[in-house]
C-alpha cells in the first residue's frame, strides 16, 4: 500500500502548492484506483484496497491512454491539447518504476523463458504470465509480446 500513500502525499502537496495542473492528474489517478477498488470489492475481494501491483497496472494504462490521445491531438493539429497529455504523462510515470532498456527487456524474456521451461508458442502465455508478476509497469507488453514470439519460434 506504500504506492497508494505516496500517491496521496503527493496529491497533499499538490494542494498545499496549488498547482492546479498536478492535482488535477493526481486526483485522476486517485480515481481510477478507487474504480479499481470498488470493482474489486464487487468481485467479493479484500475490502483494504487493489494492491500495489494493480495500481502498477492503472498507472501503466493511463500513461497509455494519454500517448495515444497525444499522438492523435497531433494528428490532428491541437499541439495544446497534447502537450497536456504530455505533462500527465510525466506526472504519472513519477509513480511508475525506472523503465527497462531495451537489452534489459530481452535479458528478462530469456530468463522467464528459461524459468518457465518454455519450449514452444504455445507457453507464451505462461512466459507472459512470468513477466507481468515480475515486471507491471516497467515494460510496454505491447511490445514484449512479439519479442516472447520470437524467442519461442526460434527467432
Amino acid at each position: 500500500m506504500a504506492l497508494r500513500e505516496d500517491i496521496n502525499n503527493a496529491l497533499k502537496q499538490a494542494m498545499r502548492d496549488r498547482a492546479a495542473d498536478r492535482l488535477s492528474t493526481l486526483r485522476l489517478i486517485m480515481a481510477a484506483i478507487k474504480d479499481r477498488d470498488i470493482a474489486a470489492r464487487g468481485e467479493g475481494e479484500d475490502t483494504s484496497g487493489v494492491a500495489d501491483g494493480e495500481i502498477l497496472s492503472i498507472l501503466a494504462k493511463m500513461v497509455k491512454q494519454r500517448q495515444e490521445s497525444a499522438r492523435t491531438y497531433e494528428e490532428g493539429g491541437r499541439l495544446d491539447l497534447a502537450e497536456r497529455e504530455l505533462s500527465e504523462i510525466t506526472i504519472i510515470e513519477e509513480f511508475l518504476p525506472k523503465q527497462l532498456n531495451e537489452d534489459e527487456i530481452t535479458e528478462a524474456v530469456k530468463v522467464a523463458v528459461a524459468e518457465v521451461g518454455a519450449e514452444s508458442i504455445r507457453d507464451m502465455g505462461k512466459v507472459m504470465g512470468a513477466l507481468k508478476s515480475k515486471y507491471t509497469g516497467q515494460m510496454d507488453f505491447g511490445k514484449v509480446g512479439p519479442m516472447v514470439k520470437d524467442t519461442l519460434s526460434g527467432g
